[in-house]
């Protein structure tokens, strides 16, 4: 689909000198690409979504003074003899010691959709370590028919008790809307409930454990691999968005949900009691419970085609029958019809998609070249999720143009222009666009 721009758009911005460029987010002027995997250093970090607003500024990916971002520095670390994974190993069974019951009750829980990563975790957890995992899902906004088939193949096959808790439909949609119209990140309710759902559930049913995936530094986060846990503190880094203390001290009204302050939806006749579910529990009462937040991945190497393979073998897990727009990959993200337009602002926003994203990591791993990612990106970057079109347009009540029209309003000048009447970007891996 070729896009150009929408007739509203205002194009004067993007016709100026480079050094005149306007840029948006608080992202880097230079715009810079690995020399080992093409990541952008546009690459935003994870974030507090609960201020994030429409004049939000990011954290991006760094990189060292030879070119090579930290996500790569951190990834050479699993294989440079840094990290003793036997003696890592070891720690994971002195902490499932810790915590295992021998009555059979929960002693961890895993959340997840039963994608091949928290497939592979609550298998290994349960079949190799001995312990009793707790499953639990925070429900997508809409699900794909083989997101649904491999969740229930994760239940049923991986064998696996489960949790699936459906949000009010209606305030979803809601807020979906919203985050998309503010701040063109449609997944940003999905991803709030993804956070605080599984600790919710740990302090209700006196679960003491809690096992995330990988380390966040595995994709550029500023954390220590010496650090095992997600919490506040200060020692863990600087990634805002691996926090349990998201609010503290904070007025509720004064909480951004999709972009607009919960005292706006209060006023709008909004009640409280519908948005709780999108609000992180109070981390004291999760500190007072004892309730411990572990990386899976500080533990275990992680790789994620390694992980496609042992959920493949010891659960069920199926890669979709088709390609995933906007890369070449058929097992990431695939259980709802809403991720492939969160990669695709993504891209609108920072110039990163989901083909540079799924080969940065698949070079790191060392699964492809540089030069293969390259190839790919120039075939798949930033195409447009046409599949589930239909679908997603209705959810959030909008046309496609009006859509691309509000997509226009979010591409930051300083990545963007026009070429023979179609939006271009101005520097990729493979050479600046002139």
């Amino acid at each position: 689909m070729i896009i150009g721009p929408s007739l509203n758009t205002d194009l004067n911005p993007y016709d100026k000198d480079e050094q005149d460029l306007e840029i948006f987010y608080g992202l880097p002027r230079k715009v810079q690409f690995c020399k080992i995997c093409n990541m952008s250093n546009q690459q935003p970090m994870s974030s507090n979504e609960y201020a994030h607003s429409h004049s939000s500024t990011k954290n991006t990916l760094t990189f060292n003074e030879e070119g090579v971002c930290h996500a790569c520095s951190f990834n050479k670390l699993k294989e440079s003899g840094e990290i003793d994974w036997d003696e890592r190993e070891r720690e994971l069974l002195d902490l499932c010691d810790r915590f295992r019951r021998e009555d059979g009750s929960y002693d961890c829980i895993v959340g997840g959709s039963g994608g091949k990563d928290s497939a592979m975790q609550s298998h290994l957890l349960k079949y190799k370590y001995g312990m009793h995992p707790l499953t639990v899902t925070w429900s997508p906004h809409l699900y794909t028919d083989i997101g649904w088939k491999n969740f229930q193949n994760w239940l049923h096959v991986g064998g696996f008790d489960n949790f699936l808790y459906t949000p009010n439909g209606k305030i979803h949609r809601l807020l979906t809307r919203n985050a998309t119209i503010n701040l063109l990140h449609p997944f940003q309710p999905f991803i709030l409930g993804q956070k605080t759902f599984v600790a919710k559930m740990a302090a209700q049913l006196g679960i003491p454990l809690i096992f995330y995936g990988e380390m966040p530094g595995e994709y550029g986060e500023k954390i220590s691999h010496k650090v095992s846990s997600y919490s506040s503190d200060s020692e863990s880094g600087d990634g805002a968005g691996f926090s349990l203390d998201y609010i503290s001290g904070k007025d509720i009204r004064d909480v951004y949900l999709g972009g607009k302050l919960i005292g706006e939806y209060l006023e709008d006749g909004v009640q409280l009691a519908d948005l709780k579910s999108y609000l992180p529990m109070d981390s004291e009462i999760l500190r007072k419970k004892g309730i411990d937040f572990k990386y899976l991945g500080y533990y275990k190497r992680w790789v994620p085609q390694e992980a496609y393979y042992y959920a493949v073998e010891n659960t069920g897990f199926e890669a979709n029958p088709v390609r995933t727009e906007g890369t070449y990959s058929k097992y990431n993200s695939l259980d709802d019809k809403v991720d492939g337009f969160f990669y695709f602002t993504r891209w609108i926003k920072f110039g990163v998609g989901r083909a540079m994203m799924d080969s940065a990591q698949e070079i790191r791993n060392h699964h492809i070249s540089k030069e293969e990612g390259i190839a790919l990106m120039r075939r798949y970057e930033g195409e447009y999720p046409a599949r589930y079109e239909k679908e997603f347009l209705e959810y959030i009540s909008m046309t496609q143009e009006e859509f691309l029209e509000l997509c226009d309003r979010f591409r930051s000048p300083h990545l963007w222009k026009i070429e023979y009447g179609q939006w271009k970007l101005r520097h990729t891996p493979w050479g600046d666009i002139k």
